[in-house]
């Protein structure tokens, strides 16, 4: 017999799928600005390994040079990404969603068990609530970087009107760097987070759909090390001594 169990609110199902498109139209527009002036590289001294991006990847993607299209979604769509994301971190505060998000003092260790267990090195996963310590560093670190999006954008759109961003920045030249690096997380958390989904099932994705998920009464418990318990003493017949 199948469980139906509440899992994720209607408002942060909301916020997850608006946000999905909005951060991929972010980054599409994103490349575009950055093909005008393309300079960061991975480097080794006077070695460079790779180049960000090279020519071969606009042209494998079909992505056009066009700076002012790309900056008119950009700044346009930006402004969708601040408010659904504020609406998220208001909505996460005041419902009490936050006490499933943010990491507690055991959250780094037991993400070391939750990437050891993926790896099936582990047996068996440390404990969790709705969500495990890793899905907890990740998805406050979204918020975060989310936020340094932001700021370093605002260095970036309108270095003179917001000049405490750019001077909070180190500048323009870094605002520009740090925006740059704070998308490639956005990449790398995008590709990791597919994966994760493809590998639980479609369980997990209907969850985030429906904001149910269905699960066997097996899988109910959270899984933990096996606790081991003292078996009952077996009661031994009395022995008695004839004087």
């Amino acid at each position: 017999m199948k469980t139906v169990l509440k899992k994720h609110p209607l408002a942060i199902r909301w916020f997850h799928w608006v946000n999905f498109p909005i951060l991929a139209i972010m980054i599409w527009s994103g490349i575009l600005i950055y093909w005008a002036y393309a300079k960061y590289a991975i480097s080794f001294g006077n070695l460079e390994i790779y180049h960000f991006f090279p020519r071969s990847f606009y042209t494998a993607l079909n992505i056009p040079h066009r700076l002012a299209e790309g900056m008119s979604f950009h700044f346009a769509f930006m402004w969708l990404f601040f408010g659904n994301g504020l609406l998220y971190v208001l909505y996460t505060i005041f419902s009490g969603e936050w006490r499933y998000l943010l990491p507690n003092k055991h959250s780094f260790k037991e993400a070391w068990q939750v990437l050891l267990h993926d790896l099936h090195i582990r047996k068996y996963a440390p404990p969790q609530l709705k969500y495990n310590a890793a899905q907890r560093i990740a998805y406050t670190a979204i918020i975060v970087m989310g936020l340094g999006s932001i700021i370093t954008g605002l260095a970036i759109y309108k270095s003179a009107e917001f000049g405490w961003c750019t001077w909070l920045c180190g500048g323009y030249a870094s605002a520009r760097l740090i925006h740059f690096i704070l998308t490639i997380g956005y990449c790398l958390f995008f590709v990791i987070h597919i994966v994760q989904v493809v590998i639980t099932g479609w369980n997990n994705f209907q969850a985030m759909v429906t904001g149910i998920e269905i699960v066997k009464p097996a899988k109910l418990p959270v899984q933990t090390e096996p606790i081991l318990e003292p078996l009952p003493e077996t009661p031994q017949p009395a022995i008695h001594e004839e004087a």
